[in-house]
């Protein structure tokens, strides 16, 4: 798919096939997200690819955000993670939420190119999904992602036109 038909098809999808998506498919989508740009090229995000059904499911309970259903029927679920202190923070911002922000951007749209669904998940309770998977104090959880064949949504979101963007005075 062409990047600009790929970005104006993709959505966020909550409602997913338990169809199997191939290893060499997952590889793909995760090397788009690690070559995303960073800091320094520090490179601070870490993603935990959770494929046990059981642990998905729970995930799912943990999460409510899409469903849990949206765990248990896609083949995985992926967990951002960043280290902060392999990016930049300056003036009073980290940069590890952009960094991660890119990556997982690369992620979601190399999935939707490989006709594959995802639904970006910010809000959800952080340490007990660090409970769940293991993952250190001082490693970030950042976002989670259910990621398989999804069914589509039949139509798109609003988006604001255009125009409504902010532009320069002299433009």
């Amino acid at each position: 798919m062409e990047l600009y038909e790929t970005i104006a098809a993709r959505r966020s999808i909550r409602k997913y096939k338990e169809d199997p998506v191939p290893r060499e498919t997952l590889d793909r989508v995760l090397e788009a997200a690690r070559l995303a740009p960073s800091w320094c090229n520090r490179q601070c995000h870490r993603y935990i690819v959770v494929s046990d059904p059981e642990t998905r499911k729970t995930l799912g309970e943990l999460i409510d955000n899409p469903s849990v259903e949206c765990y248990e029927k896609a083949p995985y679920a992926l967990v951002l993670c960043a280290e902060p202190s392999d990016s930049g923070f300056n003036a009073g911002k980290e940069y590890y939420l952009v960094d991660c922000g890119i990556s997982m951007e690369h992620l979601v749209l190399a999935a939707a190119a490989e006709g594959l669904g995802t639904c970006w998940v910010g809000y959800f309770p952080e340490n007990p999904v660090r409970n769940l998977l293991g993952i250190p104090r001082e490693v970030k959880v950042v976002a989670i992602t259910p990621l398989g064949v999804g069914t589509m949504p039949e139509r798109a979101a609003k988006r604001l036109f255009f125009g409504a963007f902010l532009r320069h005075p002299n433009n």
